[in-house]
């Protein structure tokens, strides 16, 4: 029951804010779940910034956040690097805030194309070049080398429409080399148990939040949370006809949401 929530997973664009623009409701939402004794947490699959840039982000929107309330694509990702590639050398596609994130896990990087190199992470890269496309694929073509990609989202919503993301970059390299990617964050559960591991949760508690079906959604039933879906990002109320990523609650922005969940809890003053 939506009443029950207490812990909310939030993805972030398309859902909260769109580029550097906070969408209507999220500030008041995020201060409410506070104020009842609960916790937001962020569960982006946007590997272009790192959690210490995300709340630099959140402090110009005037939300204070912690580090740990962030459970970013890049940071699953540099998590399940750790625990496989500790030690090894890794081609990283990415910006150079997701490099120095990967680096700063005690990860071994490359720029090169280079003899010795056990993986290609690829990320969601507002810095590619065609060069490191080409890297890529040169050493993907090598079957020892193994394909990481932070996360499988196609594309990510901006303030015009919407940008390649990381599955459309590793679209484009699995097409070249005939290879498919390993994804780390959504809809992999583990992004939810980081989340809920640190507050005791249990998942009659959370509610997973997002725009996208096949990611955010998906993310929230694989980690049988419930999950509720808003159309101020990708998906739209057609889009449920054909899905198998059935959302428990649907809206059509974060301020409904915010209603409703005041609503469910009898509380109904200043909304």
């Amino acid at each position: 029951m939506l009443s029950e929530k207490k812990y909310f997973l939030f993805d972030i664009d398309g859902t909260l804010a769109v580029d550097d623009t906070l969408y209507d409701g999220s500030r008041e939402l995020i201060g409410y779940i506070g104020a009842i004794g609960g916790q937001a947490f962020y569960i982006t699959n946007n590997s272009v910034k790192s959690r210490k840039d995300y709340v630099a982000k959140f402090a110009r929107w005037g939300i204070e956040t912690k580090e740990s309330q962030f459970m970013t694509a890049s940071y699953a990702t540099c998590r399940y690097l750790k625990k496989h590639y500790a030690g090894e050398k890794l081609f990283v596609v990415g910006t150079p805030s997701f490099v120095e994130e990967v680096k700063e896990c005690g990860l071994l990087v490359t720029e090169q194309a280079e003899k010795g190199v056990s993986c290609v992470v690829v990320g969601f890269d507002r810095t590619l070049t065609y060069e490191k496309v080409e890297a890529a694929c040169k050493l993907l073509f090598c079957p020892d080398v193994d394909f990481i990609g932070t996360n499988p989202d196609l594309r990510c919503p901006t303030g015009f429409g919407f940008v390649p993301d990381c599955g459309g970059i590793c679209r484009m390299i699995g097409g070249a080399v005939g290879r498919e990617p390993y994804f780390a964050g959504k809809p992999n559960a583990e992004i939810v148990t980081l989340c809920t591991e640190q507050v005791q949760a249990s998942l009659e508690e959370v509610l997973v939040v997002g725009d996208r079906l096949y990611t955010d959604i998906a993310c929230g039933i694989n980690a049988g949370a419930e999950t509720a879906l808003v159309y101020t990002g990708e998906a739209k109320a057609e889009d449920l006809k054909d899905t198998q990523f059935w959302p428990d609650y649907t809206f059509e922005n974060i301020r409904e949401l915010y209603s409703r969940f005041r609503e469910s809890r009898g509380d109904v003053s200043c909304i």
